[in-house]
């Protein structure tokens, strides 16, 4: 799993070098999900067409990863930055483009077996990259 999850790293630091980080960029994995990660993901660059969004990081994901690995994500999930539940988390848990990996703990109200952070930051710390002039 832990292969599952650094190629999703890779992801992460490229679309935080194009677009500007992240609040949370996780792999989740529900209690109550047999082996279905739900990568959840928070930036203050994602507050467009949610629709659009979503495309964006699924054709990216799928560029990394081989078919059986997708197989492993039940779903992707973005999340305002101004959430709670995401604040909770950053407060929590401070890491960005590693790896913190989680057990047995409650994210967003939900009992999560096994959980990748990857990024979690303060959005006011996030900043998109610097255009050229």
């Amino acid at each position: 799993m832990s292969e599952l999850a650094n190629k999703l790293a890779s992801v992460e630091r490229e679309i935080a070098e194009e677009r500007g980080g992240f609040a949370l960029f996780a792999l989740f994995l529900r209690q109550d999900a047999e082996d279905k990660w739900d990568l959840v993901v928070s930036s203050p660059s994602f507050h467009k067409d949610e629709k659009e969004e979503l495309k964006y990081l699924a054709g990216r994901i799928r560029s990394h990863l081989d078919p059986e690995e997708l197989l492993l994500l039940s779903r992707i999930v973005l999340i305002d930055p101004d959430d709670g539940a995401v604040k909770a988390v950053n407060k929590s848990i401070s890491v960005e483009h590693g790896m913190a990996e989680v057990r047995d703990s409650n994210f967003f109200g939900l009992q999560i077996k096994h959980a990748f952070i990857i990024t979690s930051k303060e959005k006011d710390f996030v900043s998109p990259p610097a255009i050229p002039s």
